[in-house]
């Protein structure tokens, strides 16, 4: 049966425009480290999670990634993030009302994020907690996206199957995990494009977004 019983939202890009606050701090860092960051590698690094992502830093400014250098980079990340991040954080256009909007129809929500959960307790103070029935983080699963993980575990806890739930992403690294959990897909791209497949379907923002958009998806789904 072809139904809808939860949203299962990204938060970096998707629900927030924090995405320019962690491109800051990455090419603060990579100055710290010596070196410049490039445009590929910072649209290499949307959406990885964060051993990933000091991985692909490493690599792709040249650098051999030790376990001592990654961590230390890692540390100043967040620290770095963390003043970043007590700052007022922008919405994404429509996300707010989205949720809002979902939230009055009694729709399910969970939060599903590669941001480790000491980051995303941040974010949280601008979205506001009451939105969701569980939030994931990526240090919290054995494997952040682009592995299924943190949805299969964000279903879990909703108690719902990922075929009956909708995912909203704005990266490539989101997108592949949430069609590996099995999840409707909806992308709304932020800073670096998403490359079209089967089963994506594509809004330029969320401005406008109703329950019966989503409800369609889901609909559309069932029926191919």
């Amino acid at each position: 049966m072809a139904r809808l019983d939860a949203v299962l939202w990204d938060m970096d890009g998707t629900l927030l425009d924090s995405e320019k606050l962690w491109d800051l701090a990455l090419r603060e860092l990579a100055g710290e480290l010596g070196s410049e960051l490039t445009d590929g590698v910072r649209h290499a690094l949307i959406g990885a999670s964060g051993p990933n992502a000091m991985q692909i830093l490493f690599r792709g400014l040249g650098l051999e990634p030790t376990e001592a250098a990654t961590t230390a980079a890692s540390d100043w990340m967040e620290q770095r993030v963390t003043e970043l991040f007590h700052g007022p954080v922008p919405w994404r256009p429509g996300a707010r009302e989205a949720l809002e909007t979902l939230r009055a129809a009694g729709v399910p929500m969970a939060l599903v994020t590669n941001t480790k959960r000491s980051l995303t307790e941040f974010g949280l103070d601008t979205i506001g907690r009451e939105f969701f029935g569980a939030t994931v983080c990526a240090d919290e699963v054995p494997e952040g996206k682009p592995a299924p993980d943190l949805y299969l575990r964000a279903a879990e806890l909703l108690g719902v199957a990922p075929e009956h739930a909708v995912a909203i992403e704005d990266s490539p690294t989101g997108a592949i995990a949430a069609q590996a959990a099995g999840c409707t897909l909806l992308v709304v791209p932020c800073e670096v494009a998403v490359p079209d497949a089967p089963g994506r379907t594509f809004r330029d923002s969320l401005v406008g977004l109703t329950l019966e958009d989503l409800h369609d998806l889901i609909r559309v789904r069932a029926a191919s």
